[in-house]
């Protein structure tokens, strides 16, 4: 997360789907908790959409950082759109470290794993062997 002067912040997340490919997104938002937790999220949500070719399209519908059992605990909502199906979904993570930014890009990535796999380019099985 890099954060700048005039009160916005930037979050790049990079993804590795294959040994040969990796993916970034990147996003901005205001220097917030909740701006600073959706760049994440959004981010992480970026950098996944490209690995699927665009074949998938991700938008962050909302990101909540909310404080439960003296830990912090991101809950995010993402739709998932293709050209046949679109589906809403909700991922969570706690951050027992406080580190909120890492929390939303995890909690990105767990309201989308159970949809984008068969979105993601297939391993080379043949440099396995």
């Amino acid at each position: 997360m890099n954060r700048f002067p005039d009160g916005s912040c930037e979050a790049r997340v990079r993804t590795e789907w294959t040994r040969e490919q990796s993916f970034q997104g990147e996003a901005r938002g205001p220097q917030t908790l909740e701006g600073e937790i959706r760049a994440a999220a959004t981010a992480a949500l970026h950098a996944v959409s490209e690995a699927a070719g665009n074949t998938l399209e991700l938008t962050l519908w909302g990101a909540k950082a909310i404080r439960a059992f003296d830990t912090w605990l991101v809950v995010v909502s993402v739709q998932a759109r293709t050209e046949e199906d679109s589906l809403r979904l909700l991922g969570a993570h706690p951050c027992p470290d406080g580190n909120t930014a890492r929390g939303a890009v995890l909690a990105a990535l767990d309201a989308i794993n159970r949809v984008v796999e068969p979105y993601l380019p297939e391993e080379d099985k043949a440099s396995d062997e």
